[in-house]
């Protein structure tokens, strides 16, 4: 039976239920081998009730993640079914139409028990270096070549781990110890939960969490449909286009704030691409909630509740949409772009609200190096595989500028050059900050940043480009500018592509820019201190300080001479 508590002994468990799951996170960021979840926090965490609701999420995490990991619980538990839930288990997948959109997330589910009674579940996700298959790129042409496929099933019965899963992920991957490990680390951390929740229980005197469900669910949705209540009752447009693999792609959205619920509908947006860039519904509507949730309600908690009045609808097999056997390795490129084409819409019905346009999509590559063929290579060198994970800028905000090198809307952070170079044969020549990327504005566009990668001797090596923003930078929004666009070449001069696997030779190195944020408001409306600010520290070059903001050549000069003079500005 439940025993009833006070609001404000509910509201502590609340609170600590919050800070499980960011224990359970901590634990996966300390224990994974992967650079993804170790350096990047590529990661998801969370507490369900037994019907599998998500009561909270760690704090640590990506949108992507945690927001399509909530409706992931419920596909376990359809197909394990019940009767065959037990103490001790461990449930894997990485459907991307069940759990987080791509073949390279691994979600586990561990069912939590407590006095031999099922109290709820505890999930988590992870983004793995290599699934086998192609690679992580957007090259193949349906999801079979993109890795090995793991559909909903136990990793361990009661405590035993089925060992012949194992030995079908250990042959049919580039890094097996790699994706075994994270696999245990994954399996770990919900067992660290699991205990955390356990002991709260205890603390609380609770035989299960039928209460505290109720109430965390209750307010949150109460909270959530207050705050659209509040909105304009209207609807309105959103439209965006990025580069795409070979064509141009279109996102179009209405967003409709209807009542206790806002429905976003993305019929319009282009259909499906024949490379790897289509993206599941369940990562669309991540990304689709999240941009709204940040947008109204940011404070109030994510969980099940908090989600529900956010709607979203695509035709199927729509890049927005799209429905198995499609390829989906880089779901992420599209889906990154949602919260824009969601923001176009929105700040048509709340003026001043939103941010403009950022980079979008992360600026990933993995490089596969191996020994060079072009002539004897020396024996200390070696196959490996290295993912980084890079941003560009985030676009203006209406009262501060955007945010340089930082992720939005993923959240993911950006490797160090030392991860990197430990996890492989890899070179980081340069990694700094891009002068004048950010789109110059009232509040000025967050700056991207360049990259220079190469191997070390005896190395050659091919790299998955998967960018964007190549040819439609970042748009400014209400007389902002645009940011600037992404560049890659090699050393040599010789053209690349933003997606896609090209072979680089031995000796050579790619030579990257990442794109900036786009500006929010007129340029002539930014306060000269502020510009002063961003010629002295090397965010902006005395050319867009003349040309963008129209600063005089004697401030020019003033602030040079302060510089020159080791002055702070």
């Amino acid at each position: 039976m439940t025993k009833q508590h006070s609001n404000v002994a509910y509201q502590v468990m609340w609170n600590r239920m919050i800070s499980v799951v960011e224990e359970q996170a901590q634990a996966l960021v300390r224990t994974a081998f992967s650079t993804s979840v170790r350096e990047a926090g590529d990661l998801s965490a969370g507490v369900y009730d037994t019907h599998g609701n998500m009561l909270a999420q760690a704090v640590t995490g990506t949108p992507g993640h945690v927001n399509a990991m909530a409706d992931a619980v419920a596909h376990f538990i359809r197909r394990i079914e019940r009767q065959n839930i037990f103490e001790g288990d461990v449930y894997i997948t990485n459907d991307p139409w069940e759990g987080t959109g791509h073949l390279h997330d691994i979600t586990m589910v561990t069912p939590s028990f407590h006095k031999g009674a099922l109290v709820g579940f505890f999930a988590c996700t992870a983004h793995i270096v290599d699934i086998g298959g192609r690679g992580f790129g957007a090259d193949a042409q349906s999801v079979y070549e993109e890795g090995l496929y793991i559909p909903i099933m136990k990793f361990a019965e009661r405590g035993t781990v089925n060992e012949t899963l194992t030995r079908i992920i250990r042959g049919n991957v580039r890094e097996p110890d790699q994706l075994i490990g994270d696999v245990y680390a994954l399996a770990t951390c919900n067992e660290i939960g699991h205990r955390r929740l356990i002991d709260m229980m205890e603390e609380f005197d609770l035989d299960d969490l039928d209460g505290i469900a109720h109430f965390i669910l209750d307010n949150s949705r109460r909270a959530t449909i207050e705050r659209i209540a509040a909105l304009p009752q209207t609807s309105a447009t959103g439209e965006m286009t990025m580069d795409g693999f070979d064509v141009p792609i279109t996102l179009k959205v209405k967003v409709s704030v209807e009542g206790d619920r806002i429905i976003s509908d993305f019929t319009g947006t282009s259909g499906l691409d024949k490379k790897g860039i289509n993206c599941p519904l369940v990562y669309t509507k991540a990304y689709a909630c999240y941009a709204l949730k940040v947008a109204i309600a940011p404070e109030i908690p994510n969980n099940a509740a908090s989600l529900a009045p956010f709607e979203i609808a695509a035709p199927e097999n729509t890049i927005v949409n799209a429905l198995h056997p499609a390829p989906v390795a880089l779901r992420h490129i599209v889906g990154h772009f949602v919260p824009d084409a969601m923001f176009d819409a929105f700040d048509k019905i709340v003026p001043g609200l939103v941010p403009a346009e950022g980079a979008g999509c992360l600026c990933n590559f993995q490089v596969s190096m191996r020994p060079r063929t072009d002539a004897p290579a020396p024996k200390t060198a070696r196959r490996s595989e290295v993912l980084t994970f890079n941003s560009g800028g985030s676009g203006a905000r209406p009262e501060h500028d955007g945010l340089s090198a930082t992720a939005f809307p993923s959240g993911v952070m950006t490797m160090p050059i030392e991860a990197t170079e430990h996890a492989g044969p890899v070179i980081i020549w340069r990694k700094e900050l891009r002068p004048d990327s950010g789109g110059a504005g009232k509040t000025r566009g967050g700056l991207g940043q360049y990259m220079e990668v190469g191997a070390q001797e005896g190395h050659e090596f091919d790299i998955q480009a998967m960018f964007d923003r190549v040819n439609h930078p970042a748009r400014g929004r209400r007389g902002g500018s645009a940011g600037a666009p992404t560049t890659i070449a090699q050393d040599d001069g010789s053209a690349m592509n933003g997606k896609g696997k090209q072979f680089v030779p031995h000796g050579r190195k790619v030579v990257m820019a990442f794109p900036g944020g786009a500006g929010y408001g007129d340029p002539a409306e930014r306060p000269a201190s502020q510009i002063k600010r961003d010629l002295a520290r090397g965010y902006i070059s005395a050319e867009t300080a003349a040309e963008a903001y129209k600063l005089s050549k004697a401030d020019i000069a003033e602030v040079a001479a302060a510089v020159a003079r080791g002055e702070d500005i």
